[in-house]
């Protein structure tokens, strides 16, 4: 039988080469001249330092154009509340998006059977197992779940005869 997956990764090689991207951009800018401003990449965050929230949101707008050259999706990110630190300064988290939450698993699994498709969505861990008889039936499922409106970027991976 015919499966595939639904999972939501992030390429943490090409996040880290856009991460790199902008701190040289960061280095070089005029605007940021003479500033303490820094970006970091952790294992599942990233860390903004600015001098203030013009600078702030002007790293975060690089980053994302960054990303975007990088193919990577800006709906991976989740943006912390701005918050003060040390010397005045402004400090942001923001938490890359891996797996599936149980709460989008659901509710894919909930759409595909309210469209009475004719393949059976399973949840497994921080994945969906799609399985169908026929190879079309799958590929109809992944077009109903990209239109989904989802919280963030899905892949389907894994696709079997």
């Amino acid at each position: 039988m015919p499966t595939f997956d639904i999972v939501c990764e992030t390429d943490m090689q090409e996040m880290d080469n856009a991460v790199n991207q902008t701190q040289k951009e960061i280095a070089t800018r005029y605007d940021f001249k003479g500033s303490k401003s820094s970006i970091e990449l952790g294992d599942t965050d990233i860390t903004i330092k600015a001098d203030d929230d013009y600078k702030l949101t002007a790293i975060c707008e690089v980053l994302r154009a960054k990303m975007t050259r990088r193919n990577l999706d800006a709906k991976s990110l989740e943006y912390g509340e701005a918050e003060n630190a040390s010397g005045g300064s402004k400090r942001q988290v923001i938490t890359i998006k891996q797996g599936i939450s149980q709460e989008l698993a659901k509710s894919i699994v909930k759409h595909i059977k309210e469209e009475k498709m004719k393949v059976q969505a399973s949840i497994q861990g921080d994945q969906v197992r799609v399985t169908g008889k026929k190879r079309d039936d799958l590929q109809e499922a992944i077009a109903l779940i990209r239109g989904m409106d989802a919280d963030r970027p899905l892949i389907f991976t894994n696709f079997r005869d």
